[in-house]
């Protein structure tokens, strides 16, 4: 099926071509003849599957159909991501497919001044995409009403999960009609996505993409084993190679961001980071940049990469392994979308081995070995295990303690001499233990419930 077979508006059929798409993909040949029928859906997709389309596109067409002249534009849809990068991708989107018509959508997020966001809110605005926080603001300041939304997207739910936005989720859900259509949409299924599913969705249809696992097909995976202290000066030698045009470097934290950006640049190599301590101008500012190629590399943590959408990011590369098996397909479907090629490579220091099997215990396959750097990794054996030496690196002796086979009986100095030690022996036992007990018997004499001994 092709999008000009679909039930779409023409003004959307338009736009679809004049974005030069012909064919939809998996989850939106699935997912969109259902919503234009008004269904409920949960969706189970990855990132790089056209997931916004499949949802986006419907919208459009029902909040289309149901225009008239004259009227006031309340928000009729509503669309929540987990960060302000997904809610401008999500917005570009419903741009590029409402340029044919009157449709007009727009974001709210946080991280900057509201004015702006509350001059465009009271002029009027038919889809609205948000993140949890800055609406709820706006909701108790009483600037945005929900009362008419037809349409409910909860998009990356697994994240809203992850970043602990579920309860403003349900306190934004409780602002919304009973009577309408929801969607609910997740990289991954787990059991509390699946019960908050059932709580606010009616009959569902169950659309899922996820086990195709595009990015393992369409992205070349390598792991290149290293110490941690030398990960900087392999990062440093990948980035310098002609091959690599553009790379969204992953790393754990902020100031591991800070800290690499700085190094890089240091080494004439142009990069910028982009995580939750940098303003959203900031952000945005570094993400344009960056589509710009005006700086090549961009340092990134997790949560502030969620929903960039590069089509010519050459290369992908975790620095820090991903505490979450799952987090590794988000990571590497950043590169090869739009039908093209990429690459992903994921140093893996000693300390990050388990990390590694889990990921490929995950999606079913070895991730191929670079031992081509010049930062093999030294340590191979386990830590835990020692070396039989000592700390003059001699071999270490173990003492054994020797044992008398002879039946030969004592002679009689022998065993006087034994006797006596035992006798001794035991003498000192008995004094010891008297003593012990006379000091005993003192302390508890001496002592004081208030004060102690």
């Amino acid at each position: 099926m092709t999008f000009e077979q679909m039930n779409l508006h023409q003004s959307i059929k338009s736009a679809i071509r004049q974005s030069g798409y012909e064919n939809p993909t998996e989850i939106q040949a699935n997912a969109i003849p259902y919503l234009l029928e008004g269904r409920d859906m949960l969706g189970s997709a990855q990132t790089g599957t056209g997931k916004t389309a499949a949802f986006a596109l419907p919208i459009i067409h029902h909040v289309e159909k149901r225009m008239t002249s004259g009227r006031k534009r309340l928000p009729t849809a509503l669309i929540l991501a987990p960060t302000r990068e997904l809610a401008l991708q999500i917005k570009e989107s419903f741009d590029t497919y409402s340029s044919k018509n009157q449709v007009k959508a727009i974001a709210i997020y946080g991280g900057v001044p509201k004015r702006n966001q509350i001059i465009k809110l009271k002029r009027g605005v038919d889809i609205l995409i948000a993140t949890p926080g800055r609406l709820l603001d706006l909701l108790e300041m009483k600037i945005v009403r929900l009362n008419a939304i037809n349409h409910f997207v909860l998009d990356e739910a697994d994240q809203m999960l992850d970043m602990g936005f579920i309860d403003d989720v349900n306190k934004i859900i409780a602002h919304l009609p009973e009577n309408r259509q929801s969607m609910l949409f997740s990289a991954t299924i787990p059991k509390p996505i699946v019960l908050l599913s059932q709580r606010i969705l009616t009959n569902p249809v169950r659309v899922e993409v996820i086990a195709d696992n595009t990015p393992l097909k369409t992205v070349e995976q390598s792991v290149c084993f290293v110490d941690k202290s030398s990960k900087i000066n392999l990062l440093k030698d990948i980035l310098k190679q002609d091959t690599t045009t553009s790379a969204l470097v992953f790393v754990r934290t902020k100031s591991g961001c800070n800290r690499i950006v700085k190094q890089l640049l240091d080494n004439g190599i142009a990069a910028d980071a982009i995580h939750g301590n940098k303003t959203q101008i900031q952000r945005q500012k570094a993400l344009n940049k960056f589509k710009a190629n005006e700086t090549s590399v961009l340092v990134a943590t997790d949560v502030a990469a969620r929903g960039i959408d590069i089509n010519a990011l050459s290369h992908v590369i975790n620095y820090d392994m991903p505490e979450k098996p799952e987090t590794y397909l988000h990571r590497i479907g950043r590169t090869a979308r739009a039908g093209k090629l990429g690459s992903a490579l994921s140093f893996c220091s000693p300390e990050e081995n388990h990390l590694l099997k889990a990921i490929q215990k995950h999606i079913d396959m070895r991730i191929a070995v670079d031992a081509t750097h010049s930062y093999i990794q030294k340590n191979t054996q386990k830590t835990n295990q020692r070396s039989p030496q000592n700390r003059s690196g001699q071999p270490r002796h173990t003492k054994q303690k020797s044992v008398n086979f002879s039946t030969k009986k004592p002679n009689d100095t022998q065993r006087k001499k034994r006797e006596k030690y035992t006798a001794e022996t035991a003498d000192s036992f008995r004094n010891t233990a008297r003593k012990r007990t006379k000091n005993y018997g003192k302390k508890r004499r001496n002592f004081s419930p208030q004060g102690g001994y």
